[in-house]
């Protein structure tokens, strides 16, 4: 894996799942640093660098986003809303990994913007090998943007 300076915000309550995802990234070799927002109203924060992400370099812009759908407070779908509308953030690509299934999230996260939509697999092997198939694509494929106003 490459070396990126862009930083990875996951946006996720459960800390089980923060923790097995943040493993997983270390074992596909990120290096990058990982940001964490455990709810959606903590994301809204971050976004509007209010509360303990006043300092811009507490609440860098990201180079990948990786939510939760199901938060509490404000929830990913609301959030994802959000993200896209915000032009600091809206180039970010943002993947929801999620429990959901449901058609309806899946339809309407792809039209708010989200550049993918992965169930998160309940067999820990499948979901270590699911993230080091993300943070391959997405840190060490893609090129990606800048994020100006860092």
């Amino acid at each position: 894996m490459k070396e990126s300076p862009h930083p990875v915000l996951i946006i996720e309550d459960s800390p089980e799942d923060f923790e097995a995802t943040c493993r997983a990234l270390r074992r596909a070799g990120v290096v990058n640093p990982i940001y964490r927002c455990q709810d959606g109203d903590e994301l809204m924060d971050y976004l509007k660098r209010r509360g303990r992400f006043a300092e811009a370099s507490s609440a860098p812009v990201p180079g990948l986003i990786l939510l939760d759908l199901n938060l509490p407070g404000t929830d990913g779908r609301e959030a994802l809303g959000t993200i896209k509308s915000d032009e600091r953030f809206k180039s970010v690509p943002v993947v929801v990994l999620t429990t959901s299934s449901d058609e309806r999230d899946i339809e309407g996260c792809y039209r708010a913007g989200a550049n993918s939509y992965i169930q998160k697999p309940v067999d820990m092997e499948r979901y270590m090998r699911l993230i080091r198939i993300l943070a391959e694509y997405w840190l060490d494929s893609v090129i990606l943007p800048n994020g100006g106003g860092r």
